[in-house]
């Protein structure tokens, strides 16, 4: 079954970082995955996040506040 994957943010320069980011991770990895990106501001703080981009894997928020380095979004998407 292929993991979902969300990156919560408005859509700015950072957010789209962590998207590639997590992308090139999901490429290495080599792991099935869906990517949903979420930008409804009430959505992502009804989800508890008070600062993006974040990370949600399986509806789980994994990160939140920065942009992850490539072995970091290996992990989360890992353990996730």
């Amino acid at each position: 079954m292929a993991k979902k994957i969300e990156i919560l943010g408005k859509g700015c320069a950072r957010c789209k970082q962590t998207e590639k980011i997590v992308r090139m991770a999901l490429e290495e990895l080599n792991v099935d995955a869906v990517i949903e990106k979420v930008e409804d501001i009430a959505e992502i703080i009804a989800r508890g996040v008070v600062s993006t981009p974040a990370i949600a894997v399986n509806g789980k928020i994994v990160l939140s506040g920065k942009i992850p380095t490539l072995e970091e979004a290996k992990k989360l998407i890992q353990i996730g």
